[in-house]
């Protein structure tokens, strides 16, 4: 592989010569130029990572940590970031976790390896980070943005929403349907936005007369898997209930898929609700009526800062994002479901 020496040597030039032709920037005559051009042209030299690192101060590279991919959640999220990044001239790199045990240690070892192989800057999503985490990264903290999270450490570089909130409207989009036996599926209680959005979405509940402790609540993974065992242990247990709260549309998916290979009629018999409004919420049978987190203005807006940050850019940054219920066909009135029954 040819490197800037022989362009250089081939170009009978100085390798600050070549460099600033390669970089673009600074004082070259057009003769050597056009000899350090065709030098190129025949070794055909394309910059290393590392060259281009040292030539331009930076690795051009952001890295993003997840801490489990799994599902098709993630992949919107990716590709926000790489159109984001790809549309500025930059790159990704993404390291992620393998399970929910010792998330914290997987998300350590994670930002470590993205920092030590060159990223100007990191994107947290949804991390198990600690405060005392963050403070041990020094001033690479400074580059560091978080989405769907909030460290007090660094508030000017957290992106998230109010999820209390979600789950309240979640709860009262139930509520105003005339749901009063509720079922609930949520996530792993390690993930503080799940907490928020069930802990919202049960006060929401209580403030309507509604007794929370007996609530029906199966902790799940968030997967759609998962989400189908839940609701098939919810259907086996004998409970009543005419509504489910699913606490991320994956499970509600996979609760949908359950109710309709057993006959149970969604929203005729039962009414589900998911959260985060996925891309696939619109398009599943019945359509998903889900809670509609701005994902994409989130992001957009958490890597436009991570790019000030990182390259002096001045790009306007919005740090506010309104929650809202996007209703769709998987809810009904009870009325109207049961006037509906034979």
């Amino acid at each position: 592989m040819s490197t800037i020496k022989d362009v250089a040597r081939m170009a009978g030039v100085g390798l600050g010569t070549a460099s600033r032709v390669v970089r673009g920037k600074g004082s070259v005559s057009q003769a050597k130029m056009e000899r350090v051009q065709k030098a190129i042209a025949a070794l055909g030299y394309r910059p290393s990572h590392a060259a281009r690192s040292l030539l331009y101060g930076t690795s051009r590279m952001i890295g993003v940590y997840i801490p489990l991919l799994s599902g098709t959640f993630y992949t919107s999220i990716l590709q926000i970031i790489d159109t984001e990044l790809r549309g500025a001239g930059m790159h990704m790199m993404v390291a992620f976790g393998v399970s929910r045990e010792d998330e914290r240690r997987q998300a350590i070892d994670g930002v470590n390896f993205l920092i030590e192989r060159g990223c100007d800057g990191v994107v947290l999503f949804t991390s198990p980070l600690t405060e005392e985490d963050l403070a041990a990264l020094g001033p690479k903290r400074e580059r560091v943005v978080a989405l769907n999270d909030s460290f007090d450490g660094m508030p000017g570089q957290c992106f998230t929403v109010d999820h209390k909130l979600g789950g309240r409207l979640a709860a009262r989009a139930l509520l105003d349907h005339a749901h009063r036996d509720i079922a609930v599926i949520a996530g792993p209680s390690t993930a503080a936005d799940n907490v928020d959005r069930i802990a919202g979405f049960m006060a929401e509940l209580a403030g309507a007369g509604i007794a929370t402790d007996d609530i029906w609540i199966s902790e799940r993974d968030f997967s759609s898997a998962e989400g189908r065992a839940a609701a098939m242990e919810l259907a086996a247990s004998g409970r009543p209930f005419t509504a489910l709260f699913c606490a991320n549309d994956e499970m509600a998916l996979g609760a949908l898929s359950y109710f309709h290979e057993a006959g149970i009629r969604v929203p005729q018999d039962v009414s589900v609700i998911g959260y985060d409004d996925a891309p696939a919420a619109a398009y599943s049978a019945p359509r998903l009526t889900s809670v509609h987190i701005p994902w994409r203005e989130m992001t957009r807006n958490g890597i436009a800062e991570l790019l000030n940050l990182c390259y002096g850019f001045n790009r306007p940054v919005t740090r506010t994002f309104p929650v809202s219920v996007s209703l769709r066909a998987s809810v009904a009135n009870v009325a109207k479901r049961r006037r509906s029954q034979p």
